[in-house]
């Protein structure tokens, strides 16, 4: 007797043969139509579903991490003005960075396929 292989999965039982096979007259798969005479009116394949760039969305989970980490580092390595520049630093960057991203989210938002 020889060992299976690990990447050949094994055989069904013969009562089960006929339900994982193919069916003789297959459909094609349908796939998203890309002519806008096919679309409804409010259907738009180029838009971005909640209207914010997804560059903004990524750099804002970075730039959040990268402040969160910074701020619990100089908190829990620093001594009382360590501490007090670290509320600091959170009070003035956590605006800061909202503001700007803000702005680019603005800049860089598509007016042309605009949101529902």
């Amino acid at each position: 007797m020889s060992i299976p292989d690990a990447h050949t999965p094994p055989a069904p039982p013969p009562q089960q043969a006929h339900l994982i096979q193919p069916p003789e007259h297959a459909h094609p798969p349908v796939h998203p139509v890309r002519s806008d005479a096919h679309l409804s009116p409010t259907e738009d394949l180029d838009r971005e579903p909640d209207g914010v760039p997804h560059s903004v969305v990524g750099l804002t989970a970075l730039f959040s991490v990268m402040l969160a980490m910074l701020v619990a580092f100089m908190f829990l390595t620093g001594s009382g003005w360590g501490k007090a520049l670290s509320i600091l630093l959170a009070l003035v960057a956590i605006p800061t960075l909202v503001s700007s991203l803000r702005k680019k989210a603005a800049r860089d938002r598509d007016d042309f396929h605009p949101s529902r």
